[in-house]
């Protein structure tokens, strides 16, 4: 039985914030919401609000609902504005996953066989599937991951593909070539996490052995070395200095909302994947503790059992710092 999808897309001239660029996209990436809303909030909340953040489809336990065009990219996978996640992945959001219980098991169980479905419509195989950590590192579908079910869920996904008389797997229309010698040269449009899938490396094996602080940060042209000895850490001791954090409490209404304390919290959150403008220059870190900074500071409180107030504070404070390490 083929699903409804419900259709509140964003308008057309929100489109620059939200999905500038056209897209044929080549795979499916699937995330947990870090909330307990419906899916017809979530798409709301997205279309409406002035983040860029984004995504095509929520899910939850009773319908499918749409927020953008399939032929327009989102901004939902962290890795870049030129990334492959962001620039060639569908985003598909699986509702109720703060909390789980009844409603989270019926969203997730209607999202496998609406993934199946758009697998199935596109001549995919399971193949084209990545969880939101594959194109980031981000700790993401963080329910699914914390329940160790990621290969339960391509399974179950394979499955219903079966059911539905899709190919099983597919050759992906693009990739990236194998490396000669131990080297890499980056091309446009790649990203360090399908680098690292493709030669068969970790990204924190990449990071080290070139130095790379920041996984989105590598240049075309760029030659990167896959064997040999590391000539710069990416250990936990450097990070900790890189982001030492203020004391105090920060939030919007605080006298002390604007300055380089500010940046190294936002700097802090960019770290772990928390703090994008993704469209924007520096990734949208400028030191103003603003509505964008406090919606990461809440993200990130929500996802790590804190009072999801948006204002940072001792507890946010070490917490962040123990990550960090």
């Amino acid at each position: 039985m083929t699903i409804t999808v419900k259709k509140n897309l964003v308008s057309e001239a929100k489109y620059a914030l939200k999905c500038p660029n056209a897209m044929t996209a080549e795979y499916i990436t699937i995330h947990n919401t870090a909330n307990d809303a419906s899916a017809a909030n979530e798409i709301s909340y997205m279309i409406g609000n002035t983040s860029s953040t984004s995504f095509h489809f929520a899910v939850d336990d009773k319908e499918v609902i749409q927020g953008l065009p399939l032929n327009r990219n989102a901004w939902h996978t962290g890795d870049g504005t030129n990334g492959t996640g962001n620039r060639k992945s569908i985003g598909v959001e699986i509702c109720y996953s703060k909390s789980g219980g009844t409603k989270y098991e019926a969203a997730e169980k209607l999202a496998i066989k609406f993934v199946a479905q758009l697998l199935k419509e596109r001549g995919w195989g399971i193949d084209r599937v990545r969880k939101h950590q594959d194109w980031n590192g981000k700790y993401c579908p963080h329910r699914i991951l914390s329940e160790g079910r990621w290969d339960e869920v391509k399974a179950a996904i394979e499955k219903e593909l079966k059911a539905l008389g899709g190919k099983t797997t597919s050759k992906p229309s693009t990739s990236v070539p194998k490396a000669s010698k131990g080297t890499y040269k980056v091309k446009k449009g790649d990203t360090l996490s399908a680098i690292a899938k493709e030669q068969g490396v970790s990204v924190v094996t990449l990071q080290s052995l070139n130095g790379i602080k920041n996984p989105n940060l590598i240049k075309v042209g760029q030659v990167l070395k896959l064997t040999g000895s590391s000539t710069s850490s990416t250990k936990p001791s450097s990070k900790k200095t890189s982001y030492a954090l203020p004391t105090g409490i920060y939030k919007v209404t605080s006298p002390k909302r604007k300055g380089d304390d500010v940046r190294q919290i936002q700097k802090a959150l960019a770290a772990l994947y928390f703090y994008p403008d993704k469209g924007a220059k520096n990734n949208g870190i400028d030191g103003v503790y603003g509505p964008k900074t406090a919606n990461a500071v809440k993200r990130f409180q929500l996802m790590h059992g804190l009072s999801a107030d948006g204002i940072y504070g001792p507890k946010t404070k070490v917490k962040l710092e123990s990550l960090l390490k």
